[in-house]
């Protein structure tokens, strides 16, 4: 895909650091010349690791001058994603996307499902369906253009309707969230469902293990945030790791005093989008946990991979919550509310035997508010964004 869009026919590690500080220059200059939220910084560096010495920019500053940060013309935005950022009691953060934007994101869906939907084949995309350039609808589109069928599940359904979508579209593939993937094959079966792409939120081991022994074939796994496009880095054949799409980003793995780390260290991903038109970020720090993983990959590229990512903020106990409760084969899904810092839990089973199982590992995180039924094919599916209530 990189060699493609950049016109190269080999990539090396020379040749991005090349491709990647040309396009950091052009950015640097436009900032400049802008003079926007960036304006400060030099207009040009002399090597990649000088830009170890620009300062981070944080989800606060997006959320207070994310329209200083824009490159284009209000008439060039195509797509606007608002959302509250947990450092701000104010507006939330605002991304900007061109059309290019969104054409780039489609190209990067392409070659991450290309390598296992082909033409002819029917895929269940379970992502939020927001209108023109949403995610669904881009990912919609990469599928199309890859000669298959997306079917728009889109979130919030009951397990009945989902039920019915896999007896009577019999779709083969499931592009959505890794633990709303393994709710459904838990409720419904696996049905036709034979791959599998997950996105849009962390895949606790415990979940992937579960899902890839349902389907019995291995995972899909896709990282991507609104402030990088919506896509960011896609597993290939070898699954080892995800690659980067490094002609669009430059990553950094940072530790909690802000050093850079080398790769194989684990840290905050750090991220630099000198790819996107409308807005890009210079060293954002996403809060994500991660590592790049060292080395050349199984398959042969050398374009940096992503090892497992889950989020650095409060929700992390939210994930190590998924590890402990998903290991119960009966657990088809489960919610939280904090009330005053304390968290109550309601869990959802396909048969009576599990709630022993879940007293005690709730007890062992020292959690006595709890309730567990049997799930309903009228309950609706619950998604990471609505798991977490507080009060």
């Amino acid at each position: 895909m990189i060699c493609k869009q950049e016109g190269i026919t080999e990539i090396t590690r020379d040749e991005i650091h090349r491709m990647q500080l040309e396009k950091l220059n052009i950015v640097l200059k436009k900032e400049k010349e802008r003079e926007g939220f960036y304006r400060d910084l030099p207009e040009r560096l002399e090597s990649l690791t000088d830009l170890r010495s620009l300062p981070f920019t944080t989800e606060t500053d997006l959320a207070r001058d994310g329209g200083r940060m824009l490159l284009c013309s209000q008439g060039e935005v195509q797509k606007v994603i608002s959302e509250q950022t947990s450092g701000t009691t104010g507006a939330g953060k605002r991304v900007f996307y061109t059309e290019g934007d969104c054409e780039h994101t489609i190209e990067l869906f392409m070659a991450g499902l290309g390598e296992f939907i082909y033409p002819g084949s029917i895929t269940m995309v379970a992502m939020p369906f927001s209108g023109p350039f949403g995610l669904g609808e881009l990912i919609a589109e990469a599928i199309r253009r890859l000669g298959a069928k997306p079917l728009s599940t889109g979130t919030g359904r009951t397990y009945g309707e989902l039920n019915r979508i896999l007896e009577e579209e019999q779709p083969d593939t499931y592009v959505g969230m890794p633990t709303a993937l393994l709710s459904m094959l838990r409720m419904c079966g696996k049905g036709s469902i034979k791959r599998a792409l997950v996105s849009g939120d962390a895949c606790p081991q415990t979940v992937m293990k579960a899902i890839e022994e349902i389907l019995q074939t291995r995972l899909w796994p896709h990282y991507g945030s609104r402030e990088m496009g919506l896509g960011g880095a896609i597993c290939c054949t070898a699954h080892d790791g995800m690659h980067m799409r490094e002609n669009h980003c430059i990553t950094e793995i940072i530790d909690e005093s802000g050093n850079v780390l080398p790769d194989g260290e684990w840290g905050e991903l750090v991220i630099t989008t000198i790819g996107m038109e409308a807005q890009p970020l210079i060293r954002y720090r996403t809060g994500d946990w991660t590592r790049i993983i060292p080395g050349r990959c199984l398959c042969g590229s050398e374009i940096k991979r992503l090892d497992f990512v889950k989020r650095m903020d409060p929700l992390g106990s939210i994930r190590e919550m998924d590890e402990l409760l998903f290991e119960i084969p009966e657990l088809v899904d489960y919610c939280v509310k904090i009330v005053d810092g304390k968290k109550e839990i309601t869990a959802l089973f396909t048969s009576d035997n599990g709630e022993e199982r879940i007293r005690s590992v709730l007890e062992e995180k020292d959690i006595r508010s709890w309730n567990c039924r049997k799930v309903k094919w009228e309950d609706l599916a619950l998604y990471p964004g609505k798991r977490v209530t507080r009060q």
